[in-house]
């Protein structure tokens, strides 16, 4: 096992599949964890099967992304339970079929508030916290979906994109204090988001995405693209003219 880490890290969303990941490959460097997320019952397994395979102590609680009002008293009562953080990891994620929120209203305010808002509140809670200790790093998962408005999926990429340009904004007005705050941009990732979607090709798995996460935070990235690849891909799509591009079917 490796050494055992200052502090712990706190993982929003857990139960999902690349938190999974991402708790996995924090684990094996020897961090301890706080899982938070909506199923109790999810939680307590995985807490006891991270700490009988990595001998690190789990904790885990309930957390409501949309319960914004809540955050700050939520932050404050896992530090004050399980002491310094030493980072915190954003792995919410809220992606319907585009044509369910082109007929209704609700599920784009539910794609909004998921995928951004809630970041946004959860995140300066966490952040205020970090900055009190000067140090520690911030990990919230974004999507190469953001990079660029596409038809089949703008509402999506459109909150996704509003929290990579939160995120930069947020890198850095901390940058002074000593905590990284490090965007994550999945490609095609095996997870329930995913499953069944048309068009996949190269899906990564959630274990090479955690792996790919923890060794970003170790090395101090500002931005990931995972796998690799993505980055150059999206590069190509972003340049790609618009008088071009809108008559593209993606």
């Amino acid at each position: 096992m490796a050494e055992r880490a200052n502090g712990t890290v706190l993982i929003l969303g857990a139960v999902s599949a690349i938190a999974r990941g991402v708790a996995d490959a924090f684990a094996r460097r020897g961090y301890d964890l706080y899982l938070a997320g909506r199923d109790l019952e999810e939680l307590e397994r995985l807490a006891s099967d991270l700490q009988v395979r990595h001998g690190v102590s789990v904790d885990f609680g309930q957390f409501d992304a949309l319960a914004m009002g809540n955050h700050a008293a939520l932050v404050r009562g896992i530090v004050t339970e399980v002491g310094e953080l030493a980072g915190v990891v954003w792995a919410v994620g809220y992606m319907p079929a585009q044509e369910e929120a082109l007929s209704d209203p609700s599920q784009v305010r539910r794609i909004v508030d998921t995928n951004f808002t809630a970041a946004m509140s959860v995140l300066d809670a966490c952040a205020a916290n970090l900055v009190n200790m000067g140090s520690g790093f911030i990990v919230a998962i974004s999507s190469v979906a953001g990079d660029r408005g596409r038809q089949s999926n703008y509402y999506y990429g459109a909150a996704k994109g509003a929290l990579t340009l939160y995120l930069q904004g947020l890198r850095n007005r901390l940058y002074p204090t000593g905590v990284r705050v490090l965007t994550v941009k999945p490609g095609f990732v095996d997870t329930s988001m995913t499953w069944g979607l048309p068009g996949l090709f190269l899906v990564a798995s959630p274990e090479q995405v955690g792996g790919a996460i923890a060794s970003a935070v170790e090395r101090g990235r500002d931005v990931l693209y995972v796998p690799w690849f993505w980055r150059y891909i999206m590069l190509i799509i972003r340049h790609i003219p618009e008088r071009l591009f809108k008559r593209l079917k993606l």
